[in-house]
């Protein structure tokens, strides 16, 4: 549905929710017939779904995008389907004294919330559709999905396919421009999930505050890796160098600031310049490496990178470049880019870079580097890079991420049993596994009240007596 009014939309909406009040209860079996179906359509097209990403960044490779967005996302998707059902059986709490001795009792049950929209990505176009819409089909809702306009054909595709392929009051596609995302988050819809930059979270979390609508905001920020002392620089910097050429630096968990001992900077930056030419001898048209999604995207990392060289900044690349404007023009592949050491008022130390470009920064001791993090907002992912376990203590107790990977990068993310998402400006909120059927579903407690009722024998019922204030003052107390 290409959907530039918000009556299109709101009219869709409300048939889902409609469709969901007639049919709250979603078993098991059905959950998981909803996700096969998810599961079926994309193995049936992948291929068209590679070709139309390597469209819409003119040159990135089928096999990453099968890699990162199709078996990613059917990674998300079989995870769920194969884990769901224990996790819809309610739980039994604890019920306060003497009520539980009787017969009360008391548990959790977990419910559906309804329609569920999900605002997805450019730079990982069909994950971060699918993974979250996994947990939402897994907790029994229904969905509109609205994916990212700076992808065109991808979008049409996947609005295309659902709308041949789903029932629309199961999932349904509205495609648009920045326009109809906003008209989206402006909906009264059960649950709002968005991935995104944190400038448009935050826009996006006060439309849907409208509506009191709760939000799951999966953002970013400069994510930190740490070398320490002890690490094997050798392995440290060839994974780093691999994490921050993955999708082209185009990642929300990319790291962007390296802390680098001050005694070791010059050999750290020879390693992640020799690892960076060595899986990428060349970059101009080199399929492996994922361009930029567009020249304005690229751009902006080359303004980031010459505002820092302009600014006086050592900067230092990967291959020989005369002048990394005129590769905007060309295919907009960029060789890693490294600062060193820029002021922390530039651009580059302000903005998420999300390109090939890293920054060095020197330090002395770990409590510096932990008050650098700290003057920063909470990123969405922390590294290090390291055998110390004092030091790794100390940071990770000293300091706030959304999630952490020890002596790699961007692993924590694809963990499908465990919680993804950020904290502060990098995000709120978590999907993945249970957690995510968790903050998809409505948790409804249920009292049973006992038979009998023992409130008129104890005198806690009206009319009180004159000594009803102090059997409550005789309860006030520190044990």
């Amino acid at each position: 549905m290409n959907s530039k009014d918000s009556g299109s939309m709101a009219a869709l909406l409300q048939h889902q929710q409609q469709a969901h009040k007639l049919q709250m209860l979603v078993t098991a079996a059905q959950r998981r017939e909803r996700i096969q179906q998810v599961i079926n359509l994309l193995v049936e097209h992948h291929q068209a779904f590679a070709e139309a990403i390597e469209a819409d960044f003119n040159g990135r490779s089928q096999g990453f995008s099968i890699m990162n967005d199709v078996l990613g996302s059917l990674a998300s998707l079989k995870y769920t389907r194969d884990n769901l059902e224990p996790w819809l059986k309610s739980e039994s709490r604890e019920v306060f004294a003497p009520y539980d001795q009787l017969g009360s009792t008391a548990r959790v049950e977990y419910q559906p919330k309804g329609s569920v929209g999900i605002i997805g990505t450019w730079n990982a176009p069909l994950y971060t559709l699918f993974a979250p819409l996994a947990c939402v089909l897994g907790a029994g809702n229904r969905a509109i999905l609205k994916p990212s306009e700076v992808t065109p054909k991808t979008a049409a595709l996947v609005a295309q396919l659902f709308a041949k392929h789903i029932d629309p009051l199961l999932v349904s596609v509205v495609t648009g421009g920045a326009d109809t995302g906003a008209k989206f988050s402006e909906l009264p819809f059960d649950h709002l999930v968005f991935t995104g930059s944190t400038q448009v979270g935050k826009k996006i979390m006060a439309a849907a505050a409208k509506n009191l609508v709760p939000v799951t905001l999966e953002l970013g920020g400069k994510s930190p890796a740490v070398l320490s002392q002890d690490c094997d620089l050798s392995e440290s910097c060839k994974r780093l160098a691999l994490a921050k050429s993955n999708n082209g630096g185009q990642v929300c968990v990319s790291p962007d600031i390296v802390y680098v001992p001050r005694n070791k900077l010059d050999q750290v930056a020879a390693l992640l310049l020799e690892n960076f030419s060595h899986f990428y001898p060349e970059i101009t048209h080199n399929p492996d490496f994922v361009p930029s999604v567009n020249r304005q995207h690229c751009q902006r990392v080359v303004d980031l990178v010459e505002q820092a060289r302009d600014a006086g900044c050592q900067v230092l690349s990967s291959h020989e470049v005369a002048n990394l404007a005129e590769l905007v023009t060309s295919d907009k592949r960029l060789p890693l880019q490294l600062v060193i050491s820029p002021d922390k008022e530039l651009d580059i130390m302000q903005q998420e870079i999300f390109g090939a470009a890293l920054v060095l920064l020197p330090y002395d001791d770990i409590d510096g580097v932990i008050n650098d993090i700290n003057s920063r907002a909470k990123p969405l992912a922390l590294y290090y890079f390291g055998e110390n376990d004092a030091e790794l203590s100390k940071l990770l107790a000293n300091t706030s991420s959304g999630g952490v990977a020890i002596n790699d990068c961007l692993m924590h993310a694809a963990l499908h049993d465990a919680p993804f998402g950020g904290i502060g400006a990098s995000g709120m909120g978590h999907y993945h596994g249970r957690e995510g059927f968790l903050a998809f579903s409505h948790q409804r407690t249920v009292f049973v009240a006992p038979k009998h009722d023992p409130r008129g024998e104890w005198g806690l019922l009206p009319p009180h007596h004159e000594q009803f204030k102090a059997m409550m003052v005789a309860q006030v107390t520190a044990d």
